[in-house]
């Protein structure tokens, strides 16, 4: 459904964003790869090359540069002539409550997980809308921006602004059958969901965090990047056509669970 399809994608080069492209250039998808991370970018291009059909444009730079994101989107409609999907994956965080969060990492995190969707979206739905093919808009938000942890309070508000924005633009660009839509991972087992200890804390921390939410999830464990990857490639497909200014969420059960399976086993030694 997705073969020769023209696909950017931020955040590409590990986690969620590794698997993402894996499962769009299994699809036969033009790939633009985009991230900090050059040889990180270079080395994921040549395992992605080996998929029949895929063809890839690897670009590095920071998606907190404005002049960047309009070189993204110029640069891959140059190389594939239009751009059907856009994936804004990438996510930058530092750990820290409201309380110490510094103006410049506050800002960072705004730029990268909120700023940089808006106005790549802006010029990636100009193209779409000046060829007139249409397309779809994928944002990667968190299950944090509906269940906050006191750790990362520009992230928070970054990924929830992310629903809404994805909403907006939704309404703004529905005429032109472009689609917005949102995924609300969970707990996911990547590099991101490992990152909990600081010079302060303890030891062992994010070892203790991961058995709390894998405790507390339905479904028993964290949840593998392929999973969301899976569920972003059926977004943006055919398939979805009919879906849009929605997120759907990816955690498991998590979300709608009060309290852990250890404490339910104590209550109902029997059912659980």
């Amino acid at each position: 459904m997705m073969q020769g399809k023209s696909v950017i994608l931020t955040g590409a080069a590990g986690g969620i964003g590794r698997a993402i492209a894996q499962k769009f250039a299994a699809e036969g998808c033009r790939l633009t790869l985009v991230d900090m991370e050059e040889a990180a970018l270079h080395s994921l291009a040549e395992v992605l090359k080996a998929h029949p059909g895929a063809d890839v444009l690897v670009l590095s730079g920071d998606l907190a540069a404005p002049a960047f994101l309009q070189q993204v989107a110029h640069e891959a409609v140059a190389r594939w002539g239009r751009i059907d999907v856009l994936v804004n994956n990438a996510a930058w965080r530092r750990l820290g409550s409201l309380r110490q969060i510094s103006l410049d990492d506050w800002q960072r995190t705004i730029d990268v997980c909120l700023t940089a969707p808006a106005f790549l979206g802006r010029a990636v739905a100009e193209v779409m809308e000046r060829t007139g093919t249409g397309g779809v808009i994928v944002n990667v938000s968190s299950m944090m921006s509906e269940r906050p942890a006191g750790n990362s309070p520009g992230y928070i508000a970054a990924k929830a602004g992310l629903e809404g924005l994805t909403r907006e633009m939704a309404v703004t660009y529905g005429r032109s059958r472009i689609r917005a839509v949102c995924v609300r991972p969970g707990y996911i087992d990547t590099g991101l969901s490992h990152d909990y200890e600081t010079d302060t804390t303890a030891r062992g921390l994010t070892d203790r965090l991961g058995g709390y939410l894998t405790d507390a999830t339905p479904l028993s464990s964290p949840g593998q990047p392929e999973e969301v990857a899976e569920a972003i490639c059926w977004l943006a497909s055919p398939a979805a056509a009919f879906i849009s200014g929605t997120c759907l969420t990816i955690d498991g059960g998590f979300t709608h669970n009060l309290n852990s399976y250890p404490l339910k086993h104590q209550q109902f030694p029997d059912e659980y």
